[in-house]
């Protein structure tokens, strides 16, 4: 029987949650900074992040399942957490390929909520994730995989803000001989795009994309795009002034202060 109750509040990292309410058995959904990871009986069902595309973009993205049958999927099985069964019992997706696009939306998801391990921050008891039960894994194989994806990663390039802020391209450096993967990945680097908007439009794995971004970077082709800069502080209503003779430079100056605002 879960112990569990909906009081609790997590104390210490995610990924030392997720080990105490393995050992319960517990059935909910616990909140860290970086995202939710869903349990059922103990074993992870389900991870949702910010910082990667969701199971809908990867599908409908890739072609798997038209927008319009994912959507039906959602309207008629959202309320019932059976939306992967509805996508399989349609016929518009094999259970096959179900379970492999889950999986990888699955660990994409929790490499940013557990490998750099932040604080948990609470635990909703008997919280069920819309898409419905798929395959559950072994809260310790989530964990273990996670870390092992950072020290990939950090192996390529050490630093990981490359996995979450907007990624610009490197003034004057030279792009030729990439691998197809690697070329099409800078192409979507625009100076606003992050890692997880870059792996939506590509309809790839979020790991997958952050490999090539960090060879990327390693290579010195991509860093962190520099802040946009703050909007200018608010001051006193202008006085109307007529110009005679309009000062360009000005002029400029006004209309690139306007458009920061």
């Amino acid at each position: 029987m879960t112990r569990v109750t909906t009081a609790w509040t997590a104390r210490g990292t995610t990924s030392d949650a997720l080990g105490a309410l393995a050992a319960e058995g517990a059935t909910g959904a616990l909140s860290g900074e970086r995202g939710i990871v869903y349990l059922s009986a103990g074993r992870v069902v389900h991870v949702e992040s910010a910082f990667t595309p969701d199971l809908g973009a990867l599908l409908t993205r890739s072609g798997a399942v038209p927008p319009d049958g994912w959507w039906d999927a959602v309207d008629r099985g959202g309320t019932e957490h059976r939306v992967g069964h509805r996508l399989v019992d349609s016929g518009r997706l094999a259970a096959g390929a179900l379970e492999v696009c889950h999986l990888g939306a699955l660990f994409d998801a929790a490499y940013f909520v557990l490998a750099h391990d932040t604080r948990a921050r609470r635990f909703r008891p008997g919280a069920v994730h819309w898409l419905g039960p798929v395959r559950s894994v072994p809260v310790d194989v989530v964990v273990r995989e996670s870390g092992r994806r950072r020290d990939l990663l950090d192996r390529i390039w050490p630093d990981p803000a490359v996995d979450t802020l907007p990624l610009a391209r490197v003034p004057g450096a030279g792009t030729a001989e990439l691998p197809g993967r690697r070329g099409r990945t800078l192409a979507q680097v625009d100076g606003v795009r992050t890692a997880a908007e870059i792996a939506s439009a590509l309809a790839c794995r979020t790991y997958h994309t952050l490999v090539e971004l960090r060879r990327l970077a390693a290579d010195g082709l991509v860093r962190a795009a520099p802040p946009a800069a703050p909007p200018l502080p608010a001051g006193p209503e202008p006085r109307a002034v007529v110009w005679d003779d309009p000062d360009t430079a000005l002029l400029r100056r006004l209309r690139d202060a306007l458009e920061a605002l």
